[in-house]
């Protein structure tokens, strides 16, 4: 138990705040990887909802805000609604503090949407933290990400501490910190540790 204890916390100080890989080729900033799926098609993992079976519900407004970690990691939130428009807010470590306004495309806002929807609650909320089921052994000082989102089906939250044991639920920490790379706001947030 202890090496395993050892291996998370290791890991964790070891990925910095929000996991990333190495960048392509004429990148500027680092391109991660797509999330993995398991292999079952199971709707629910560790209370986050995975796999092709979580719907797609288009014309929702998404909220998307982190939180701060133990060290330098940006905190910010992000909204993005259907008509393209999108409001970015930096708050700690980022290029830009205050609102800002950006636009993005139909196929950027589709890509947003796609990625998050496997994880979207099916209703109410799902919290993965230290002390919840889900989380497991944890690390700490990591921050976490809360996304929201609101339209016609109503509101739906997702809030995932990016220290919870990675094992439980594959693919989700990858997912939803990448997630802010397919709009165009990498000049807001600026560098991440």
């Amino acid at each position: 138990m202890r090496l395993l204890v050892a291996l998370v916390c290791g890991g964790a100080m070891l990925g910095g705040c929000i996991p990333q890989v190495a960048p392509p080729e004429g990148s500027s900033r680092p391109t991660p990887a797509r999330p993995s799926r398991p292999a079952a098609a199971s709707p629910v993992s560790g209370g986050i909802p995975i796999g092709p079976s979580a719907p797609i519900v288009r014309g929702e407004m998404i909220r998307y805000a982190t939180s701060p970690c133990g060290g330098a990691c940006p905190v910010y939130s992000i909204t993005v609604r259907p008509d393209g428009t999108g409001t970015f807010e930096g708050q700690r470590f980022t290029a830009v503090i205050g609102a800002r306004d950006f636009r993005v495309s139909p196929a950027q806002y589709e890509a947003f949407l796609t990625r998050l929807a496997p994880y979207r609650p099916r209703s109410g909320s799902v919290r993965t933290a230290p002390g919840t089921p889900a989380c497991g052994q944890h690390a700490t000082d990591m921050p976490s990400v809360e996304v929201q989102w609101d339209g016609k089906a109503g509101h739906r939250a997702l809030s995932y501490y990016f220290g919870c044991d990675r094992t439980r639920s594959p693919g989700v920490a990858d997912a939803l910190g990448s997630a802010p790379d397919l709009l165009p706001i990498a000049d807001l947030i600026g560098a991440r540790p």
